[in-house]
């Protein structure tokens, strides 16, 4: 049966059997015992299930990650030590040295960063568009050897909503999946499969853990994208691994299996971003009241975007669930019941300004976090957007002036009358 996504968010990916512990338990070993070593010989070769060493896979994190599948919709999950890790691996799965990704320029400035920098160096190339860019530009962006499409449900913090039939659209008109990081909205909000992604990606430590305690991340895939169609596209999926015995992914695995067993059996192997089985059971916890926290975080994001529109020292406001926002049709279309807690604005007088505000600020504290329970707020211009130039800053949507304001679950009345004292200077 397919239960409705609260029930997911409560129940699913693990089911205890007679007698079995009612709560996931935490299976904190590093390994696993066997009575013979044809028996592990075969969980080496992928010819039976089950656990070995805890860098590839645990049962704790395998449980978590299932649910969060469930709730996706999709066919095969893996959690990774950070959303960073997961985007990284997400793309890193099917493009090497030499291969090219079509990504949108307002993605989270640590993801810029791992495209435009890191990866660079690996030898892969990323040409970045403007979410807003015409058919005629995005079209123009795809190469011969272009292997993905990356974007996020809602950026960070630029707050702009992917239009993702489009994007999802070119890419399967070049043959290539579209990638897309749902940390803002979730799979309460939005489900992108729904609407032509192939692959998610999470930064799990945001609404899903929900309470600032662990870092983590987690990548599904939707089963749905065909690797074989265009074989010579994808060899890591369609060819042998000859670093894993032999194995053709997409043989052994289907499509429902392919892309996350390659990614656990040779990504995870070789970098070894593992999540923890304590990271991943306190992440449990707050899966189990997401459906519950997300209305009331999207719920006060727009009671303060309302005050703040007519507040004469705010420049500008961005809440896409704001009935007077101009991204309100696309957000509704694809998040009709909310897109996620954090408004972004400018204050009057520039970033001076915005860094004054912030420190007169009682209630929402200055952290390199966002998506809480407790509401905190960032200059990003001097903090996670601060190695882009004036040039990047402004294609990624990240203005001096901007103040990235993350809705907590306090009560929205006293989130007002604080940033009306922080704004008295």
């Amino acid at each position: 049966m397919d239960y409705r996504i609260e029930t997911k968010c409560v129940q699913g990916g693990y089911h205890p059997g007679n007698g079995e512990p009612r709560q996931i338990p935490i299976v904190q070993s590093t390994t696993f015992k066997y009575e013979s070593s044809a028996e592990m010989g075969k969980l080496f070769d992928l010819e039976a299930e089950g656990y070995f060493y805890s860098r590839l896979q645990n049962p704790t994190c395998d449980a978590v990650a299932a649910k969060i599948c469930e709730m996706e919709g999709g066919t095969a999950a893996m959690l990774t030590s950070s959303g960073q890790a997961a985007n990284f691996f997400a793309v890193f799965n099917i493009a090497g040295c030499g291969d090219h990704v079509v990504a949108s320029s307002t993605i989270y400035g640590g993801t810029f960063n791992l495209f435009s920098v890191t990866m660079k160096k690996m030898g892969v190339e990323f040409t970045f568009v403007s979410p807003h860019c015409t058919d005629e530009e995005l079209e123009a962006a795809f190469r011969p050897n272009t292997k993905a499409v990356f974007g996020e449900t809602i950026a960070n913090p630029a707050l702009i909503v992917l239009d993702i039939e489009r994007f999802a659209g070119a890419a399967h008109r070049h043959g290539v999946p579209l990638i897309i990081d749902n940390t803002f909205a979730t799979p309460v909000n939005c489900r992108p499969f729904e609407w032509g992604a192939d692959i998610v990606t999470h930064s799990t430590t945001k609404y899903m853990d929900g309470h600032g305690s662990a870092v983590g991340g987690c990548i599904v895939d939707s089963g749905k994208f065909d690797w074989t169609r265009q074989p010579e596209k994808f060899p890591g999926l369609c060819t042998p691994d000859e670093s894993y015995h032999g194995i053709t992914y997409t043989e052994r695995f289907g499509l429902a299996g392919a892309y996350i067993t390659k990614a656990t059996a040779q990504l995870m192997r070789d970098f070894g971003c593992t999540q923890s089985p304590q990271s991943a059971y306190l992440l449990n916890l707050g899966l189990e009241s997401l459906h519950v926290r997300m209305p009331r975080h999207c719920e006060n994001a727009v009671k303060v975007a309302d005050f703040l529109r007519k507040h004469e020292k705010i420049a500008w406001v961005s809440c896409a669930s704001h009935p007077e926002d101009e991204q309100y049709a696309l957000a509704r279309k694809y998040m009709p019941n909310g897109t996620c807690g954090v408004v972004s604005f400018g204050v009057k007088g520039g970033r001076a300004a915005a860094e004054t505000f912030m420190g007169r600020l009682k209630i929402a504290a200055i952290e390199t976090h966002v998506a809480d329970a407790r509401t905190c707020c960032l200059h990003p211009a001097s903090a996670t957007h601060r190695q882009m130039n004036d040039a990047e800053l402004v294609a990624a949507g990240v203005g001096p002036d901007l103040v990235r304001y993350s809705c907590g679950l306090e009560s929205a009345e006293d989130l007002i009358a604080d940033i009306a004292q922080a704004l008295e200077f």
